[in-house]
């Protein structure tokens, strides 16, 4: 990863959103790719494409319990004349050895069972009379299915036609058939398709290692009882969740006091694990900004290549920014603002795509879409300022959640959308259009 802080750009710049993203985006790789066992490449990104070795099913198969027949053996069969065929064997699930269906014969047969020799398609034992007496499943499994003086035999009651309840050999998919392309993300049915093909193994970009560190010795851990001018730490708990849900395996640090040298040497302690940062407070222009104290050298001598950059964005919340790398890998480090709503926007701007990117994704972005803001307030927005508002979104229209401050984090609750403000709109009255990042 090349180094943000090389880049020429003034203290008193200030970076567009998307000058801010291009240049982070252009700086992470995907990971390198990896063999993995089926359940641990859950998640993560598929590599190579994978084409079926074998048909499936890979043979003729029963899709009821019943009985494998010919054709011409049941047509016209009804309850007043049914035919009457003689049960030359059983086939089971697994079976290998398979008794042919001759003329005005029959196989009783399982569900999944390969289709015998003769046989032309399958009649469920409801259409038949081998289940009286103790259900259709129940007497199917039962090694004499015929009402007392046809023992032996099996009575059916309706025709069926060529290939009835026979799932084909190749049916599903078939030998050199494309199974799934490079790209795609593995969820459950992904790896029931891989293993239901042979595969033991899958090479994949492994799912990306988040750290999560939150600054400030106001912070107290959730089930502690708060002193005075204390809060909870809540950032570390909703960006970890975050990263979880983008698809990285994340690590929440507990907060980190007001120190420098302690958060630098906590930062240090986690690169072991971390395929990327992501810090929340310290890098505004505060006097305990910690962050920006602890990290703005990085990189000058011990670690040439690496550094943070820290920047101002022409965006309301998330004003102040960092971003580069740290440690001998240089691993990437974001730091984001410290207010809840600040925070969690920026992850969903800038730290979602990277975990995104990491993990080897075409498509990195949260979906966007057009909708009608619903009656209420007009929005205010800055002047020159992108702003990001939280909007609840259904059915093409979208609602404002709650108020623009950076801190009301109850709101944030509430919003499933991000409405987007231009940098050139100052007010957006209701029923106008606007832009709408889906978050759920």
């Amino acid at each position: 990863m090349s180094s943000a802080a090389t880049r020429p750009a003034g203290p008193d710049r200030l970076w567009s959103v998307d000058e801010h993203l291009e240049d982070i985006l252009t700086t992470v790789r995907p990971l390198e790719p990896i063999e993995l066992q089926l359940l641990d490449a859950q998640g993560c990104v598929l590599v190579d494409d994978v084409t079926v070795p074998l048909s499936l099913p890979p043979f003729d198969n029963s899709s009821m319990d019943g009985y494998a027949v010919r054709v011409a053996d049941v047509a016209g069969a009804s309850e007043e004349f049914p035919a009457v065929l003689e049960v030359v064997g059983d086939v089971a699930a697994g079976a290998a050895e398979l008794t042919p269906v001759g003329p005005g014969q029959a196989a009783r047969i399982m569900t999944g069972a390969p289709l015998p020799p003769g046989a032309e398609a399958v009649v469920p034992v409801e259409w038949t009379d081998g289940g009286l007496g103790e259900g259709p499943v129940a007497g199917m499994r039962a090694r004499s299915l015929a009402p007392e003086g046809a023992e032996g035999h099996v009575r059916v009651h309706r025709p069926a036609e060529a290939r009835a309840h026979v799932r084909a050999r190749g049916s599903d998919v078939k030998a050199g058939d494309l199974a799934l392309e490079a790209g795609t993300l593995l969820g459950p049915p992904q790896i029931g398709l891989l293993a239901a093909i042979g595969r033991g193994t899958v090479r994949v970009r492994p799912r990306p290692r988040v750290v999560v560190v939150s600054t400030g010795s106001e912070l107290v851990q959730p089930g502690e009882g708060l002193g005075s001018g204390q809060i909870y730490d809540s950032n570390s708990f909703a960006l970890t969740a975050a990263a979880r849900d983008a698809g990285a395996i994340a690590y929440r640090v507990g907060a980190v006091v007001d120190d420098a040298e302690t958060l630098r040497s906590t930062i240090e302690d986690q690169l072991v694990r971390a395929d990327l940062l992501v810090t929340t407070g310290g890098v505004s222009v505060g006097a305990y900004d910690v962050v920006k104290e602890a990290l703005a050298h990085v990189g000058d001598e011990d670690e040439p290549g690496g550094g943070i950059d820290f920047r101002k964005l022409a965006m309301q919340p998330g004003k102040p920014q960092g971003f580069g790398s740290i440690g001998p890998d240089h691993t990437p480090l974001l730091a984001l603002p410290g207010n809840p709503v600040s925070s969690y926007v920026s992850f969903e701007l800038f730290v979602r795509p990277v975990i995104r990117t990491l993990m080897g994704l075409d498509d990195v972005h949260r979906p966007r879409t057009t909708a009608t803001l619903r009656a209420g307030k007009a929005l205010g927005s800055p002047k020159g300022r992108r702003q990001f508002l939280r909007g609840a979104y259904a059915d093409g229209e979208v609602t404002a959640v709650g108020g623009a401050g950076s801190h009301l984090v109850a709101a944030l609750a509430q919003a499933d959308a991000l409405i987007v403000v231009p940098e050139d709109v100052e007010a957006v009255e209701p029923g106008a259009e606007v832009e709408v990042v889906l978050l759920g």
